[in-house]
C-alpha cells in the first residue's frame, strides 16, 4: 500500500489502535502518573498498593510486560514531523508506528505559544503510551532553532574562549529551562567535540572542552533538561559536511583517546546511571577504531568502545539517518536495523514520512524474524522506559 494511500486510512486506524490497546497502554500511562506523583509527595502512587517500594527497573518490567512489539519497536525511533501543529499525516504516525520520540525543527516553530500548545498536543497523542522524548537541536550560535523566538545562546566557540565554565553552565540552565518550560524535554547539546572548525566546539584543547561540557552538564541538570553528548566518538577532525557524504577521521587509536575521547569519557565516569544525558553518535568513520563501518553502525565503536569500555550505560542515539554519509550507502529499512545490532537504542530519521516508516519497518521485520533478538530489543526498550519514567511527566 502506497503513503497517500496510508494517509486515508488514518482516522480508522486511530479509533482501531485505541479500541484494541487501550486497556494496556491506559496501564502503562497509570503507571507513569503515579510513579511521577510518588516521587513529588514522597507517597505511595495511587492505586498502585506498594508501587513506591518497587525500584524503577521493577517499574520498568511491568510497563514492558504490557507492551506489543510493535510499541516496543516504535520506541526505538525519534522522527521529525511537518507543521506547527499535530496533522492527519502525523498523528498518523504516531498513532500506528508508536514512535518514542520527535525532533523539532524551524518548520515547526512559529511562536512560544505555539510551541508550547504543539508539545502538549503531541504529548496527548501519548498520554496512553510512555511519553515522548520532544527534542531540539539548541547549541547556540550557528545551530540554533526559533531566532527570533527563542532565545539563542552565543556559540560554544565564544563560550569557551571566555575562559569561565561557569558561564556554559549558566547558558545551559537558561536555555534547558526556557525549552523545559516549553515542552521540549530533550536538547541535542552540548557538541562535545574537540576542535570542530565551525564554532560549535569549545576548544581545541580536550581539557577545556572537559571542562566546559561539564559545566554544561551542570547547568541542564538543574533546569531538569536531558541533553546528549554529541557526535560521538568525536567529529572535530572532519572536514567533510556528513549531511552530505561519508569521510573518515584519520587518527591512530592513542590520537583519539588522548583528545577526542577525553571529554566523553569524563562526563560518562561521573555518570550515576539516572539517564541525565543521551551519547549522540555520528555518521563519520573511523578507521583505527572500525574500518569498515561508519560510527553509527559500528559495534566496535557502539557495543565494545562506547558501553563495555567507557561503561556507559545510557541511551545511545544516532544522529540523522537522512544524511549523505549514510543515506548515500544503503536502504533505510536496513540501516536502522545495523545501527540497533551494533547498538544504539535509538535511531533519528528526521524529515520525510515515507523513510519514517521504512526504518520502523525495518526494525520491526527484524524483531520478527530473530535478526534483532527479543533479548536485544528489550535491553534498548529498558533503558528508554527508564530515562522516561525518572525524567518525563506526561502532560495532560
Amino acid at each position: 500500500m502506497n503513503w497517500q494511500k496510508h494517509k486515508l486510512l488514518t482516522a480508522a486506524l486511530a479509533v482501531v489502535v485505541g479500541v484494541s490497546l487501550g486497556a494496556v497502554l491506559y496501564g502503562v500511562s497509570h503507571l507513569l502518573r503515579g510513579h511521577q506523583a510518588a516521587q513529588q509527595t514522597g507517597s505511595p502512587a495511587a492505586g498502585s498498593g506498594s508501587q513506591a517500594e518497587r525500584t524503577i527497573d521493577e517499574q520498568v518490567d511491568q510497563l514492558m510486560a504490557g507492551m506489543k512489539t510493535t510499541e516496543k519497536v516504535g520506541q526505538l525511533v525519534m522522527i521529525g514531523i511537518h507543521g506547527t501543529d499535530v496533522t492527519e499525516d502525523s498523528l498518523y504516525m504516531l498513532h500506528q508506528f508508536h514512535y518514542g520520540g520527535v525532533i523539532l525543527f524551524d518548520r515547526n516553530l512559529e511562536s512560544q505559544d505555539q510551541i508550547r500548545e504543539l508539545t502538549q498536543h503531541l504529548q496527548a497523542q501519548a498520554e496512553e503510551k510512555a511519553p515522548l522524548f520532544i527534542a531540539i537541536d539548541q547549541e547556540g550560535g550557528d545551530v540554533a532553532r526559533g531566532k527570533g523566538i527563542l532565545e539563542v545562546p552565543p556559540s560554544q566557540l565564544e563560550v569557551g574562549r571566555s575562559g569561565k565554565p561557569e558561564r556554559a553552565e549558566e547558558l545551559a540552565q537558561q536555555t534547558g529551562t526556557q525549552l523545559h518550560d516549553l515542552g521540549i524535554n530533550v536538547n541535542f547539546a552540548p557538541v562535545t567535540d574537540v576542535g570542530s572548525p565551525d564554532r560549535r566546539s569549545f576548544s581545541k584543547d580536550p581539557q577545556q572542552v572537559k571542562a566546559f561540557v561539564q559545566a554544561a552538564g551542570r547547568g541542564y541538570a538543574r533546569a531538569h533538561e536531558i541533553y546528549a553528548l554529541k557526535h560521538f566518538p568525536g567529529i572535530g577532525r572532519g572536514r567533510v559536511d556528513s549531511h552530505q557524504e561519508i569521510s573518515s577521521i584519520e587518527a591512530s587509536r592513542e590520537q583519539l583517546q588522548q583528545s577526542d575521547l577525553v571529554p566523553f569519557q569524563a562526563m560518562i565516569q561521573q555518570d550515576k546511571g539516572e539517564g541525565d544525558f543521551f551519547v549522540l553518535v555520528s555518521h563519520l568513520r573511523y578507521p583505527a577504531l572500525d574500518a569498515e563501518h561508519p560510527a553509527s553502525q559500528s559495534k566496535a565503536i557502539m557495543t565494545d568502545l562506547l558501553r563495555q569500555q567507557l561503561g556507559f550505560q545510557g541511551i545511545i542515539i544516532t544522529d540523522d539517518m537522512e544524511m549523505g554519509a549514510v543515506a548515500k550507502h544503503g536502504s533505510y529499512r536496513d540501516m536502522g536495523v545495523k545501527a540497533i545490532l551494533a547498538g544504539a537504542d535509538m535511531v533519528m530519521m528526521c524529515h520525510e514520512y515515507q523513510h519514517e516508516q521504512d526504518i520502523y519497518m525495518g526494525i520491526l521485520d527484524a524483531v520478527n524474524d530473530g535478526t534483532i533478538s527479543e533479548e536485544r530489543l528489550n535491553a534498548s526498550v529498558r533503558r528508554i522506559l527508564r530515562a522516561k519514567l525518572l525524567h518525563l511527566q506526561p502532560q495532560t
